[in-house]
């Protein structure tokens, strides 16, 4: 009888094990904030923003270089993809307001998707950008390389963003 609830507990500690590691290796939770995926109808411009003119896709959601990149190939891993996505089309994007037609395209992409380049760089989407006109993944050094901007000549705008200043009614933090 003791050595059934020694087994019993043996095998309990071994499922809970397994358990741990299939939620760490498929990245823990499912609920992630990814973009959705554009159309082939969608369209990439160009918006004014506090790092200059920056491509941005039809919904005004700022988009990304990421300087480990080779023209018309992402390396980005598995893992990068999921603070990552990829600026993802079903087929070639439009170009409006200053974006270059003839520089758009898609490579393949991660699990059967059409990646979207621009000048030859794969272009992604930061999860930390909530809402149009955020560009919070500026500069950020992230699964070995840089992540930057990109202007209208297709090149990385590589200034650093900008903090928002606080606001003048804001105190030193301590309740004084």
């Amino acid at each position: 009888m003791k050595r059934n609830r020694v087994i019993s507990s043996s095998l309990a500690v071994v499922v809970a094990g397994i358990v741990v590691l299939v939620i760490a290796v498929s990245g823990g939770s499912a609920s992630k904030t990814k973009p959705t995926p554009v159309n082939g109808g969608s369209a990439v411009s160009v918006k004014h923003t506090s790092l200059g003119n920056t491509l941005v896709d039809a919904n005004g959601r700022t988009l990304y270089l990421f300087q480990a990149d080779r023209p018309n190939v992402s390396t980005l891993s598995r893992a990068g993809f999921a603070v990552w996505p990829g600026f993802t089309s079903a087929g070639k994007p439009l170009a409006n307001g200053g974006v270059s037609a003839a520089h758009i395209a898609t490579i393949a992409g991660p699990k059967g998707t059409r990646l979207v380049t621009y000048y030859g760089h794969p272009l992604y989407y930061y999860v930390g950008d909530k809402k149009s006109g955020e560009a919070n993944g500026q500069d950020l050094n992230e699964f070995g390389a840089r992540w930057y901007v990109l202007s209208a000549n297709g090149t990385a705008i590589t200034s650093a963003r900008v903090a928002p200043a606080p606001p003048a009614s804001e105190s030193s933090g301590y309740g004084y």
